[in-house]
């Protein structure tokens, strides 16, 4: 009863009138504790600075929203999949709760179309929608629980937006499956990887080089080094054509002669 008085009265009244549509209208109902929000949609980039204080921002939100989500997506997991072995379930938890895969969730809950950011956010920090949707899951356990998290998470975003039987199959650790093809056919495999020169401390950038024998087959950037060496690991899996792989196998028998 108390709800249905509030949500017309504070989406259409009041200064923060445009946060509460912007959470009912992905979420489906009215926050008791609207500041959570509003602090869950400022990107480190635009953080707001109090003399005296640290940084406004959401990063601890995010920090926060990760381990719920992990939670979440264990309890899942575990009651969905009852005759499945650990290394499937850990697997398949890493996929949900992959920057990629709450990046997308994000984009197709329309998170990304409120986030404050601050300039060009770039493509090593593609992934701050995700980031994002994690602050907004530790705002939502503040303010409503565990329990309301859990719920909304699996009835409303997991099964609205999440195909788990396809995200099962999918591959994301592309670095692990390339340093075992090496091994398997004895090629010497390197990473080279450092700051790229317009990195900074507040948007860090990394790029990464793959060679194989030698010769350079891969490139990647992200705002780590695992990121950046997993992106050049998928560069090689997926941007390879039949003519570079042909041409890369030329230059192998070249340096084996």
């Amino acid at each position: 009863m108390l709800d249905f008085v509030l949500r017309p009265l504070r989406r259409n009244f009041g200064p923060d009138r445009m946060y509460y549509r912007i959470i009912d209208d992905m979420f489906g109902f009215i926050p008791h504790n609207i500041e959570l929000y509003k602090l869950a949609l400022i990107h480190k980039s635009a953080s707001l600075v109090l003399e005296g204080q640290p940084p406004i921002n959401n990063e601890r939100l995010e920090f926060l929203g990760d381990a719920v989500i992990e939670s979440v997506s264990s309890d899942y997991l575990f009651i969905e999949y009852p005759d499945r072995d650990e290394g499937f379930l850990t697997k398949t938890r890493s996929k949900i709760v992959s920057r990629q895969s709450l990046n997308n969730l994000a984009i197709r809950l329309g998170l990304d179309r409120h986030l404050i950011a601050g300039g060009n956010i770039g493509r090593a920090q593609k992934h701050v929608y995700g980031d994002a949707f994690e602050a907004m899951m530790g705002a939502i356990y503040l303010d409503q629980g565990y329990n309301f998290t859990n719920r909304l998470l699996i009835n409303k975003i997991f099964a609205e937006y999440l195909d788990i039987e396809c995200l099962s199959e999918v591959e994301i650790d592309f670095k692990s499956r390339l340093i075992e093809w090496s091994q398997r056919n004895r090629y010497q495999l390197v990473f080279k990887t450092g700051s790229d020169k317009e990195s900074t401390s507040s948007r860090p950038i990394f790029r990464s080089t793959v060679l194989v024998d030698g010769v350079e087959v891969g490139h990647g950037i992200g705002d780590s080094k695992k990121a950046a060496e997993q992106q050049a690991a998928y560069s090689v899996a997926h941007a390879m054509s039949d003519e570079q792989c042909a041409s890369l196998l030329d230059k192998f028998d070249k340096l084996t002669r």
